[in-house]
């Protein structure tokens, strides 16, 4: 058998001290981005913390007027508006301006947590309260911190990076539980089959984990998920509630 101690000895012996790469100038910049992200923070909180109760609702920036999905989103946030329900969308366009638009023409505030990208985001014009950020992480701690609810339309990968958030932040108690509405079942439906045949067989989630949404077709159904919500557990959080939510 071949004596592999020495070589590796060699070996070791020969590595160059490791250096930081990493220039002086870059290092400050990254340092000074704190304060950035602080001040996201703190202009995300003084600006929402009097809209509750609040719902969020996600879906996709690439569905066009002209889709049933939107007239959908649209009606779902009026009625919601008119509930008095403050209604956060993520203020661009698609499902997101739908949910602005309906929220706009009912009696509550229409909230748009704005993001700068490089393509497909840019404001729409229904937005009460018009917040932008640099940074996904401030602004998803935004939607998830004051919402009441969530309502989660179709959509593809900024839709679904949302839902797994705040099944995760409920999951293992970072959040308050509050209803997770899916709206449209034929769209979820591959997703939510492969939870319960892969992932709980799997055991890598418990079978009581897909309690924590309800999948709904109709505005009507959806406002109604919500208030059987609240009609059990009040819409006030609890100490123990709020303490979460504060640690958020």
């Amino acid at each position: 058998m071949l004596n592999m101690a020495p070589m590796n000895s060699k070996i070791l012996a020969s590595k160059k001290p490791i250096v930081p790469a990493t220039p002086s100038g870059i290092l400050s910049r990254e340092s000074w981005k704190i304060f950035q992200i602080m001040a996201e923070f703190v202009e995300g909180f003084e600006a929402l913390a009097q809209i509750r109760p609040s719902v969020s609702i996600f879906g996709s920036a690439r569905t066009l007027p002209s889709h049933p999905h939107y007239s959908l989103a649209e009606e779902i946030a009026r009625k919601l508006s008119d509930a008095g329900f403050s209604v956060v969308s993520g203020g661009g366009p698609g499902i997101m301006e739908a949910a602005n638009k309906g929220a706009f023409a009912g009696k509550s505030p229409s909230v748009g947590l704005n993001i700068r990208l490089p393509q497909e985001q840019a404001g729409n014009a229904y937005q009460d309260i018009r917040l932008t950020f640099q940074h996904f992480f401030a602004r998803k701690v935004m939607f998830v911190k004051y919402a009441a609810a969530y309502v989660v339309m179709p959509g593809g990968f900024g839709t679904l990076d949302e839902l797994m958030e705040i099944l995760t932040l409920v999951q293992t108690g970072k959040s308050r539980r509050i209803p997770i509405v899916l709206v449209q079942g034929t769209f979820w439906s591959g997703l939510l089959t492969w939870f319960k045949h892969t992932l709980v067989q799997e055991g890598v989630i418990s079978p009581d984990d897909l309690g924590l949404v309800t999948v709904e077709d109709r505005a009507d159904d959806v406002l109604a998920a919500i208030f059987r919500y609240y009609e059990r557990s009040g819409f006030e959080p609890s100490d123990e509630e709020a303490e979460i939510q504060l640690n958020l």
